[in-house]
C-alpha cells in the first residue's frame, strides 16, 4: 500500500492513488464493518461473506486501473460485457485469495504490532518532508485520500499482514546459477537441417467433392456455422460540418467581424538573427572566456559574418556566417530572446548565455509588426462564421431531435420531418464489422441493447464526435443461430477440397521421409545450417518441429510436420550448443524463473487453502 503512496501525494496524482488504495481497501474486507445486509454475497470464505458492494467497488477500481493502463483500447474492450463480465470474475478471486490468506494468517497467529505500523508511516518518504516525517503532511495526505488515522492504521495492519504471509510462503525461492545455466544453453541452442515443402496446391485440380460429403460435414459440426447475432439500424444524424456547407456568409459580414477583431489579425515583429555560438562542454569558464574575447575581436572591428564561419561551434550557422532564421517574438530561449528584441538593425549583442551555450546576437534584419490585409484573412473569417452559425444550428436542432425522438419512441419519421432530414438505413452488421459511423464502442453497445433491439424504442442522442450526434432504432434484427447449409456450401467444399489436398501432400511427405530414412539422400532438400528458435525465413512450423525433434546419433532424425497448404519433411542433422551465453541474459533468466516459481508458489498456496476450505458462491433467487 505504501508504495501506491509513494507513487504521488499530490495534486492529480493523488487522485489516481486514490483508485489504487481503495482497491486495497476493498481487497482487504473492510466493507464488513458497514454493517449487515440482507443482499446476496457475492461470495462466502469458509462462513465470511464478501458482500456484493465490496466486489462493485473492487471491480469500479480495477475497470478505472485497465482505462489507465490501456487508453483507448479500453473503450472497445468494455463494450464487450463478455470481456468485462470475465474481469469482474477474476476481482471476484482475488477477493477470494485474499480472504484465504487473512484467514490463514490469523490461524498462524500472524500480527504486526502498532510499533511497526508506526514505523512503516515515518519511514515513508510520502509522508516526509526533507527526509523526516511530517505529521501535518501526513495528516493532508490522509484528509486528501479520504481517511481517517485509525482507518488508515487498520488498513495497514491487514495488508502488512497479508504480505508477511506471502512473503513467508514465497518470498524463499531461488534460482540455482545452473537452471538459469540450461535455459540459456536450451535458448541458445541451434540445429542444421535439411527441409523440404510439399505443396498441396498441385492436388486441388484433381479432387471433387459431393453434395453427401458437404452434408455430412455440415451435419457433424453445426457448431462452425453458428450466425452471429446480426443488426440493422434506421438512424437520423446530425453533424454540425454538414450544416455548415449549408450556411452563407457575406463579405459584409466578415468585413464586419474583421473590423470588430483586427487585434487577432496582427502579424508579429519578426527579426532575422544571426549568432556565434560557444558550446560550455565540461569547462564553463574556458568557454565564457572564449566568448568573451570573440567578443573583443568585434569590438575591435572584425567582421561578424567571418568570425562566424572560423569561430562559430554551430557549424551549420557558422558556414552561413551565423546566419540563423526569421524569428518571432517567444520562440527562442528567452534569454536568446530578450536579447535579439532589444537589438536594433544591424547591432550585435553582449555574450549571453543560454543552455546550449554562450552566444554573441546579431539582428540582421527587422520586419515591423503589421496589420493582416483583410483580403489576406477574408476565406478564413468566412469559414470561422460558418462554423459558429452551424455550430448554434446544431444545438438548437439537437435539442429538437432529442425532444421528438423521446416523445415519439417508435418511428424516426417525425423527428426526420421536424428536421426536415432523411431517415438513413445501415446495411446489416454484426457486433465484430460496424459500418464505420458505428466503430465508437458506446454507439456499438446501444445498437445491440435490449432497450433498441428488443423493446424497439429509439435511442437516446448518441455522441459520434464532438457537435456530430445521431438517434438510432432497429430496422432488422436477427438473432444468433445456426447458418444455413446453402449459405455456407461453398466454403465447406473448399475446405473439404483442401483437406483432401493436404492428405495426398501428407501421402507424398511419408514416401519422402521413408525415401530419406532408407537412403539418406536428400539432394533436392533445402538447407538451413545453424537455425535458430526464433527464425524469420523459415515456416514457424518447421522451426518448431526442428526443435521438438530428438537429437540425432549415428543417422539423421526423419519427420513430418503440417503446414497451413501441405506438409514439409524435416532432416535433423546436428544440434549446435549455444556459442556464449551473456551474463545479463543469465541474470535476466534468474529473475523471470523466480518469479515464475513464486507465481507457481503463490496459486499453489491460494489452490490448497481453497482445497481445504469452503468458498461458495451463492445466486440472488
Amino acid at each position: 500500500m505504501l508504495e501506491k503512496i509513494r507513487e504521488g501525494s499530490q495534486g492529480v496524482i493523488a487522485k489516481g492513488i486514490l483508485i489504487l488504495v481503495i482497491l486495497s481497501f476493498a481487497f482487504t474486507g473492510v466493507s464488513s464493518y458497514l454493517g449487515s445486509s440482507t443482499e446476496v454475497a457475492a461470495a462466502t470464505v469458509n462462513g465470511e461473506e464478501i458482500s456484493n458492494s465490496a466486489l462493485e467497488q473492487a471491480y469500479q477500481n480495477e475497470r478505472s486501473r485497465l482505462e489507465q493502463q490501456l487508453g483507448d483500447m479500453f473503450a472497445t474492450l468494455s463494450a464487450d460485457d463478455n470481456y468485462m463480465q470475465s474481469v469482474k470474475q477474476s476481482v471476484l478471486e482475488r477477493l477470494v485469495a485474499d480472504k484465504l490468506l487473512d484467514q490463514n494468517a490469523a490461524e498462524l497467529g500472524l500480527r504486526v504490532s502498532d510499533e511497526q505500523i508506526k514505523a512503516a508511516i515515518m519511514s515513508e518518504p510520502a509522508f516526509q518532508t526533507d527526509g523526516v516525517f511530517d505529521n501535518d503532511r501526513y495528516q493532508a495526505i490522509l484528509r486528501q485520500l479520504g481517511y481517517q488515522a485509525n482507518t488508515f492504521r487498520d488498513m495497514m495492519r491487514t495488508d502488512m499482514t497479508r504480505r508477511q504471509l506471502v512473503a513467508t510462503l514465497v518470498g524463499s525461492e531461488f534460482v540455482l546459477p545452473g537452471e538459469a545455466k540450461y535455459l540459456a544453453d536450451l535458448q541458445g541452442q541451434t540445429r542444421d537441417i535439411d527441409y523440404k515443402v510439399i505443396d498441396a496446391t498441385p492436388f486441388l485440380a484433381d479432387i471433387s467433392v459431393t453434395d453427401e460429403q458437404i452434408k455430412t460435414y455440415y451435419d457433424s459440426n453445426l457448431d462452425q456455422f453458428i450466425r452471429p447475432e446480426v443488426v440493422s439500424l434506421d438512424y437520423i444524424e446530425l453533424d454540425a460540418k454538414d450544416l455548415a456547407k449549408d450556411v452563407k456568409v457575406t463579405d459584409a459580414e466578415a468585413q464586419a467581424y474583421y473590423d470588430e477583431h483586427k487585434a487577432n489579425y496582427t502579424q508579429a515583429e519578426k527579426r532575422l538573427a544571426a549568432h556565434i555560438l560557444v558550446q560550455t562542454g565540461d569547462d564553463d569558464a574556458a568557454a565564457k572566456a572564449k566568448a568573451e574575447a570573440i567578443y573583443k575581436q568585434l569590438q575591435d572591428g572584425a567582421d561578424f559574418a567571418e568570425v562566424a564561419k572560423t569561430e562559430s561551434e554551430d557549424t551549420f550557422s557558422g558556414e552561413q556566417g551565423g546566419q540563423l532564421d526569421w524569428f518571432e517574438a517567444g520562440v527562442m530561449e528567452p534569454e536568446f530572446d530578450q536579447a535579439l528584441f532589444a537589438l536594433n538593425k544591424g547591432e550585435y549583442s553582449n555574450v549571453v548565455k543560454t543552455d546550449f551555450g554562450y552566444h554573441i546576437i546579431k539582428a540582421l534584419d527587422i520586419q515591423a509588426g503589421a496589420q493582416a490585409p483583410f483580403a489576406d484573412v477574408k476565406e478564413k473569417i468566412i469559414a470561422q462564421l460558418q462554423d459558429k452559425q452551424a455550430v448554434d444550428k446544431f444545438y438548437e436542432l439537437q435539442q429538437v431531435l432529442a425532444d421528438t425522438s423521446y416523445e415519439v419512441p417508435d418511428t424516426l419519421a417525425e423527428a426526420a420531418k421536424d428536421l426536415g432530414v432523411d431517415v438513413k438505413t445501415t446495411p446489416e452488421f454484426t457486433r465484430t464489422n460496424p459500418p464505420e459511423l458505428f466503430s465508437n464502442p458506446e454507439l456499438l453497445k446501444a445498437a445491440f441493447s435490449s432497450n433498441v433491439l428488443l423493446d424497439g424504442m429509439n435511442s437516446d442522442v448518441l455522441e459520434v464526435a464532438p457537435n456530430h450526434v445521431v438517434v438510432i432504432r432497429v430496422n432488422t434484427h436477427k438473432a444468433a443461430g445456426t447458418m444455413e447449409l446453402a449459405d455456407v456450401r461453398n466454403a465447406i467444399a473448399n475446405r473439404l477440397k483442401q483437406e483432401q489436398a493436404n492428405e495426398a501432400a501428407r501421402k507424398q511427405a511419408q514416401e519422402a521421409m521413408t525415401a530419406v530414412e532408407a537412403s539418406g539422400v536428400t539432394a533436392d532438400f533445402i538447407v538451413k545450417d545453424k537455425l535458430g528458435r526464433f527464425e524469420q525465413d523459415v515456416d514457424g512450423a518447421i522451426v518448431n518441429k526442428a526443435f521438438a525433434m530428438a537429437q540425432p546419433s549415428d543417422k539423421p532424425s526423419v519427420d513430418t510436420v503440417a503446414l497451413a497448404n501441405g506438409y514439409a519433411v524435416v532432416v535433423l542433422k546436428k544440434v549446435n550448443p549455444a556459442e556464449g551465453v551473456d551474463a545479463n541474459l543469465l541474470d535476466s533468466l534468474k529473475q523471470r524463473l523466480s518469479a515464475q516459481y513464486s507465481e507457481n508458489d503463490y496459486r499453489a498456496v491460494i489452490a490448497s487453502l481453497k482445497a481445504k476450505g469452503e468458498v461458495l458462491y451463492p445466486v440472488a433467487e
